[in-house]
């Protein structure tokens, strides 16, 4: 997954205060195999924007939903489906499906929002 936003770019502890979230939890969540930072020569860990948002993921399903951590791994998964799923969904797109895809594109968005993974789209009567 390199792309905008992948370089990795923040050390632990600024990583941390962004997500105002202790170190140690990143770590146990990096145990837990929800993120993989890159390392640099010294070992330290870097954290890609990618790496942020997915942090920020797992908080609100936390702190917000009560998940557990097999819940959040569960929902991870999901989510990562469900992007899949997008991406497919806007190659169709481009191709002109029409009114199908644009109810479909707000289901996703719709499920990403649910799962902490998304933006809410404005609403269009407004």
């Amino acid at each position: 997954m390199n792309g905008p936003g992948c370089e990795p770019v923040f050390i632990i502890s600024v990583a941390a205060r962004l997500l105002e979230m202790h170190p140690q939890t990143l770590r146990k969540y990096e145990r837990e195999g929800f993120i993989v930072p890159s390392r640099t020569t010294g070992n330290l860990r870097l954290y890609s924007d990618e790496d942020l948002e997915r942090l920020r993921q797992v908080k609100y399903l936390v702190a917000e939903q009560g998940l557990n951590l097999a819940g959040v791994q569960m929902v991870l998964e999901l989510t990562q489906r469900l992007r899949s799923l997008q991406a497919r969904l806007e190659q169709e797109s481009a191709h002109g499906a029409g009114s199908q895809v644009d109810r479909l594109r707000s289901e996703l968005n719709a499920l990403m929002v649910l799962l902490g993974a998304g933006e809410p789209e404005a609403d269009p009567r407004r």
